[in-house]
């Protein structure tokens, strides 16, 4: 179950790995991935750093998380995408914003596998 659960965790690690990078080589097929038309000036600039940064870092912490075995590395990429869930409800609710479920499921799965493999792969903390 271990190895089944390590190769999922990995393979998550590389999907948004890939994604990140494509913010830096096709960032108008990214955002368009995402639903999002590309932006113009500062706000291009905004929008490929912070949508390739917090891409890359998840991808980033899964993998210090496999690598070090260590349980605290699992948190930053729960919390970041528990949050993202968190702040497309509230963009719904509040914001007129479309209910993104699948974005959203996407990232309450990938949230749950993480805290999962957090106890079941982690050997220190």
């Amino acid at each position: 179950m271990n190895k089944g659960l390590r190769i999922v965790v990995g393979i998550l690690a590389l999907v948004f790995a890939l994604i990140g990078l494509r913010w830096l080589v096709d960032p108008a097929g990214a955002a368009g991935e995402l639903g999002m038309p590309l932006l113009d000036g500062l706000g291009r600039s905004t929008q490929i750093g912070d949508m390739g940064s917090f891409f890359l870092s998840v991808a980033l912490f899964i993998l210090l998380a496999l690598t070090t075995g260590r349980r605290s590395w699992y948190y930053p990429p729960i919390i970041l995408l528990t949050v993202t869930a968190f702040m497309r409800t509230i963009a719904w609710i509040f914001h007129d914003a479309s209910l993104a479920l699948d974005m959203i499921a996407v990232e309450i799965i990938v949230s749950v596998i993480l805290y999962v493999a957090s106890s079941k792969l982690s050997e220190q903390d």
